[in-house]
């Protein structure tokens, strides 16, 4: 499986990325893929902001944007899936090309503009979903809501009871004024409207918040301490990045979020400085690519960690080897459990 699945990749890479994410999103839907479903041992078993895991490692919003793969992604080595963003009403997002390949880096570059079929069609493939997979939904604003906060509580009432966990996306870089919403006043508004619908929903729900990693110390201090005081969940960290530096490649002044290697390290620190200014969960994003980068996103903060980025150039079998080399690492250093390991090295990166 693993030969075949190179061969793909290899090929896959040779055409328009977009394209070429499609293309493989039909292949996961037609059975090609691993179909063991998650890797799981009594070390890598974890719970997260009450969340039953089979191992931490976890797929990040915006590989299946539209929940059309639940099915086949829930029989992939992922211990937890996230999918959307959705937003209110659908839209198209930006105009193509929109994703770039950075192949020496081995990173990506995207503006999609938070492009989707909208809340009612999503809720609609949610609510077939399989009920033996952790599945949370990212959620969006559209670009031209006069109001954006409110159509992230919007999405919340009406997709989330189909779903194990939400996660507020404030930091996506491409939709305009997106990340204003990190500032203290308007996040926690924002945040207060997204707990009111909560509330409504007949079994209340994790909601976590995801932050970008281009914050200053001041702006994490003060967006930990709305997080703190909102009755929140957990803390997605971070998104992508609009750093630029040392990337090669025809492509690397694209505007855009940047994911992938190049942002292992700055997430990973920003990880770091978060988990001494709260108590919440944190689920550690950003340049994750094999077990040893799960393992000290981990070891720096993170009871969980999710990725994406790195599939387009490791495959999804990734998510199993990583999740099966992390087993190897824990035991190694003597941890019976993730959470033993859980901001064990943290004093690395700060």
């Amino acid at each position: 499986m693993r030969a075949l699945e190179n061969i793909a990749l290899m090929a896959l890479r040779q055409i328009d990325p977009e394209v070429a994410h499609g293309l493989a999103i039909k292949a996961l839907n037609t059975g090609l893929g691993p179909r063991g479903g998650p890797v799981t041992t009594d070390r890598l078993r974890t719970t997260v902001a009450g969340l039953s895991l089979p191992n931490p490692i976890g797929l990040a919003a915006g590989f299946d944007k539209n929940a059309t793969a639940l099915h086949a992604l829930a029989k992939t080595g992922f211990g937890f899936l996230e999918v959307g963003a959705a937003t209110p009403r659908p839209q198209q997002g930006n105009p193509r090309p929109r994703l770039y390949r950075l192949t020496q880096d081995r990173a990506s570059i995207n503006r999609f503009g938070f492009n989707n079929e909208g809340m009612d069609v999503i809720a609609g493939r949610l609510a077939n979903r399989p009920q033996d997979a952790v599945i949370g939904l990212n959620l969006g604003a559209n670009k031209d809501s006069e109001d954006k906060s409110s159509d992230f509580a919007k999405v919340l009432s009406h997709c989330g009871g189909f779903v194990d966990f939400v996660t507020v996306n404030v930091s996506s870089p491409n939709t305009e004024k997106l990340r204003d919403l990190q500032g203290k006043a308007a996040l926690a508004a924002l945040l207060a409207k997204v707990m009111e619908a909560r509330a409504g929903l007949n079994t209340p729900l994790p909601v976590f918040l995801k932050i970008a990693p281009d914050l200053s110390g001041d702006e994490l201090a003060e967006l930990a301490e709305v997080a703190n005081a909102s009755g929140i969940d957990g803390i997605i960290a971070t998104n992508t990045t609009l750093d630029r530096t040392g990337l090669h490649g025809p492509y690397r002044s694209e505007d855009g979020g940047l994911s992938g290697q190049p942002l292992f390290e700055k997430s990973t620190r920003l990880l770091a400085q978060l988990a001494g200014l709260t108590h919440l969960p944190i689920i550690g994003v950003g340049g994750v690519g094999s077990p040893e980068q799960a393992y000290q996103k981990i070891r720096a903060g993170a009871s969980a960690v999710q990725l994406y980025t790195a599939l387009v150039y490791g495959g999804i079998s990734l998510a199993g080897d990583i999740a099966g080399g992390l087993d190897g690492l824990l035991a190694r250093d003597g941890f019976s459990s993730v959470s033993e390991a859980v901001g064990s090295g943290r004093s690395d990166w700060t």
